[in-house]
């Protein structure tokens, strides 16, 4: 007879990541969709995602030789806000659809921490189109920033992409502070400047038009000063939100997680001298898996009983169902 097996999700923008597999081994059979899960005035839908989910999770759970699967875990970005629905519905429409008996419902800034890190006290920061930082000591969770590009998400690709626009459209104005490259790098972009609020304002995805911009910000930042400086505001802000969820005693490790990061040494440079400043006492390492990774850590000690994360309504909460 095959093993029981778990089930681990990843739910971001583009869509859902899938793992299934046995507790104390690598997953054994992965798999994406490219629809993201619908918002709604219920918060995140758990119709859609089970919609998207069971399929899949049936077809790796018979591609990977499992009887079943007893435990899952699904990390979702926006269920510290929009997750209420997930938590009132997922636990017993997983056990219903398929015989899962124990359920771990995480904000992917808490899969992206245990992924990064595992089970050990530190911060991680998370950073993309937005940005969060967040941390632990093993007794609680402590989270910064993650609100929105309007509103903060400072550092992020959608605050460096404004920034730069910024500095262009000052150059085209002549005012302070304006930068002639990134003036040039917008134009090439997006056509003349003057057209660029009409286009940018309606569009529901702003966040990540702006963010499209950070690139342009990093490949000039070596020979315009403008540019470079943005890139040092921004690990200022990083830096500060790491320092607000780090613990401040012991030894804690600091790891960074997310795409932005791959603009390379013009933003990880400066925000790893600001980190050796603001967090003397934290170690910085590299990152050891990505979201996906860490509901598979997750779901690994859930399975084990050995979890030893701290349980948070917002950020990470366990379900058991009726006999499980």
């Amino acid at each position: 007879m095959t093993a029981s097996g778990y089930l681990a999700v990843d739910s971001g923008g583009s869509g859902l990541r899938v793992a299934v597999g046995v507790p104390g081994r690598e997953p054994s059979a992965l798999r994406e969709t490219r629809e993201p899960v619908r918002t709604g005035a219920r918060g995140i839908d758990p119709a859609h995602l089970m919609a998207q989910l069971v399929p899949v999770a049936r077809a790796l759970t018979v591609a990977a030789g499992l009887d079943g699967l007893g435990t899952a875990v699904v990390g979702a970005a926006g269920f510290a806000s929009l997750g209420d629905a997930l938590r009132a519905e997922l636990p017993g429409a997983l056990a219903r659809e398929l015989g899962v008996r124990t359920v771990a419902l995480a904000a992917d800034a808490v899969t992206a921490y245990v992924g990064a890190l595992g089970p050990r006290p530190g911060a991680v920061l998370a950073a993309g189109t937005g940005l969060i930082a967040i941390g632990t000591d093993l007794t609680g969770w402590r989270r910064a920033d993650g609100w929105g590009h309007l509103l903060g998400d400072c550092g992020s690709g959608a605050w460096i992409g404004r920034a730069g626009l910024e500095a262009a459209l000052r150059a085209h104005d002549g005012r302070d502070g304006g930068s002639a490259p990134l003036l040039a790098c917008a134009e090439e972009q997006f056509g003349p400047v003057r057209g660029l609020p009409g286009r940018l304002y309606p569009r529901t995805d702003r966040a990540a038009v702006l963010a499209s911009f950070a690139p342009r910000v990093a490949a000039c930042a070596a020979n315009d000063p403008v540019a470079a400086d943005i890139l040092g505001a921004a690990a200022r802000d990083m830096a500060g939100s790491a320092a607000a969820v780090c613990p401040a005693d012991g030894a804690p490790e600091v790891a960074l997680t997310g795409g932005l990061f791959k603009m390379g040494d013009p933003l990880l440079v400066p925000l790893g001298e600001e980190l050796a400043r603001r967090l003397p006492h934290a170690r910085q390492v590299p990152a050891e898996g990505d979201p996906l990774h860490g509901s598979v850590r997750i779901a690994t000690d859930l399975a084990a009983g050995l979890l030893t994360l701290p349980s948070e309504q917002a950020l990470l909460c366990v379900s058991h169902a009726p006999g499980g």
